[in-house]
């Protein structure tokens, strides 16, 4: 499973990608403005921090100018990938700019249905959101079992699932066990990985059985 962080922050950006960890980064409008940078200028300073794909929204919602600010976006670097809504202005507008090469994450989808429409058009990833769905009282890892189960049956799409709106990291075990391809995470939610009560002890345990034989690794003369 790759791991893409869910940030327009650039510090934590820095150092998560300096882990070797972190294979893209997804941005959204929100995300953007609570940076309170221009975006713009933050886009192309993300993705000359990360080698991987970075998603970069489109702010219209009709197509003629929706598809104007995907294939600007898609200049300012090799790694965008425009990002559009599951509309059908926004499926347009993935069909022509997938098709001339652009990757394209299409964005807000809350059904299995939607994602079939947008891997017949050409998407590059499908971005299901399962903690809003938890929200309301839906099972949002099902809706990725379900894509996963359909995108297998059809070896034509090449469509990465790309698990969004993650929330712990029982969504990030769960969603790889089903297949899907990448989580998007905020970083908060990727350090919590890291965690578990015995490798803490563990630790702790082999530090003081070494401070007792006084010895040092790097302390040879």
């Amino acid at each position: 499973m790759k791991f893409f962080i869910d940030t327009a922050d650039l510090s934590e950006i820095r150092e998560l990608a300096e882990t070797g960890l972190l294979d893209g980064v997804t941005t959204n409008p929100s995300l953007v403005a609570k940076s309170g940078r221009d975006f713009i200028a933050l886009v192309k300073e993300i993705c000359e921090i990360v080698p991987g794909p970075v998603s970069a929204e489109v702010a219209a919602t009709d197509f003629d100018t929706m598809l104007e600010e995907g294939k600007f976006l898609a200049g300012l670097a090799q790694n965008i990938a425009v990002k559009v809504p599951l509309t059908p202005a926004g499926l347009k507008v993935c069909r022509i700019l997938s098709t001339n090469g652009t990757m394209v994450n299409v964005t807000l989808c809350f059904s299995a249905a939607q994602a079939i429409l947008a891997a017949k058009a050409g998407a590059t990833f499908i971005s299901p959101f399962i903690g809003r769905l938890d929200d309301v009282g839906t099972d949002g890892l099902q809706l990725i079992a379900d894509i996963v189960q359909i995108y297998n049956q059809y070896p034509g799409f090449s469509t990465e699932v790309l698990v969004a709106s993650v929330r712990n990291p029982t969504h990030v075990v769960e969603a790889a066990k089903m297949g899907a391809h990448v989580a998007t995470l905020p970083p908060a939610v990727l350090r919590q990985l890291y965690n578990h009560p015995l490798t803490d002890k563990g630790l702790a345990q082999f530090v003081a059985d070494w401070q007792k034989t006084g010895q040092s690794i790097l302390g040879r003369g």
